[in-house]
């Protein structure tokens, strides 16, 4: 029979992401990607052809396997997010748990469960050094000093899934880690809509909202085609600093998603004392959400597609640990808007 996990409210012992895995079939322009956002290769896998890029607390690893299961992943959606990892108090115990629970162990790996859109799912000790007999890159912690835009943590990250299975996604977050629901949005644009089902674990840090298309038009059905198939959208990045890193992002030539202007002349109006410089706020597009009394803020940004259709967030809380709820029409109208322009979709005058 398995292990049972001490904590009834964490069975796995849940303690935050410890890494996101890529791909990509030009991995030396992924990687070039990697540093152009701050980050910088720190360690190289003893036995497989994988490279750590490390910023802060976040962990990106860069997997150039010519064969296997990553090979194959990369054959059916290009450039994209193959894998993940949380830390557990006990990756066995968890293990174990998982599969009782409904997981399903990966061909390729029974220590590893399947998650979304067929990507790797890993429990990793925490407290452990999962890098100690890693190859150093000579002279990484004074590169990763030099290099980085100030971002530090993995704040959430997004699954984009086929209609019909966000209910279906949230059971498995729930049966299996104890996820709970921490918001649900219904959102509707001039011609297509998404429903969008934000969960949590309870650590509190690892934060996983799952996105639904209302139609077969919407941004999350474009990247379902573009991605072939369901998978991790974007990527949340926190920084103490939002305004220096998105400056420093932008002289890199990271490309960044632009808002309306009429969103800046509402926003005095909108979250009220908000005491930002609103100028610099305009200058830079970035979105402001929540109040100054006891829901905090929120300022938020997005780039362009990155990775295939994904891409990343700069997000920095200000008391805030919600997702930008006042931003997230604002966000979906502004894509919905580009994919007019680019004929995806068409909306009748």
């Amino acid at each position: 029979m398995a292990s049972n996990p001490v904590d009834p409210q964490n069975p796995l012992g849940l303690n935050g992401f410890e890494f996101v895995e890529f791909t990509s079939p030009d991995p030396e322009a992924m990687g070039r990607q990697f540093e152009q956002m701050g980050f910088v290769p720190s360690h190289r896998h003893p036995t497989k052809n994988i490279t750590r890029y490390k910023q802060g607390r976040i962990n990106l690893m860069l997997n150039r396997d010519a064969a296997g299961r990553v090979a194959e992943f990369r054959n059916a959606h290009g450039a994209s997010a193959s894998a993940m990892a949380f830390r557990v108090a006990d990756p066995q115990a968890a293990l174990e748990w998982a599969l009782a629970n409904g997981g399903k162990a990966t061909e390729e790996d029974d220590t590893v469960i399947e998650g979304i859109g067929g990507s790797y799912l890993y429990f990793i000790k925490d407290g452990s050094d999962l890098y100690a007999d890693w190859a150093e890159f000579d002279g990484w912690r004074a590169a990763e000093a030099a290099n980085n835009v100030g971002l530090d943590l993995l704040d959430h990250l997004t699954h984009n899934v086929k209609r019909g299975q966000m209910r279906v996604w949230s059971e498995f977050y729930r049966t299996l880690f104890g996820f709970e629901e921490q918001k649900y949005f219904d959102i509707k644009g001039k011609a297509t809509g998404l429903f969008s089902q934000a969960m949590i674990a309870p650590d509190k840090a690892i934060r996983i909202p799952l996105n639904e298309s209302q139609d077969e038009h919407s941004q999350i059905e474009e990247f379902i085609r573009d991605y072939q198939g369901e998978g991790i959208q974007h990527l949340a990045l926190t920084t103490d600093d939002i305004y220096d890193t998105v400056e420093r992002l932008r002289a890199r030539g990271v490309r960044l998603q632009d808002t309306i202007e009429t969103y800046y002349e509402l926003v005095d109006k909108r979250v009220p004392g908000h005491g930002e410089d609103l100028e610099r706020l305009r200058k830079n597009r970035i979105l402001i959400d929540g109040d100054i009394g006891d829901e905090g803020l929120l300022l938020q940004i997005f780039t362009e597609n990155m990775f295939g259709p994904i891409f990343f967030e700069i997000i920095q809380r200000k008391g805030n640990e919600g997702f930008g709820n006042g931003n997230f029409q604002a966000l979906y109208e502004s894509i919905e808007l580009d994919q007019i322009r680019r004929g995806v979709i068409t909306v009748d005058e």
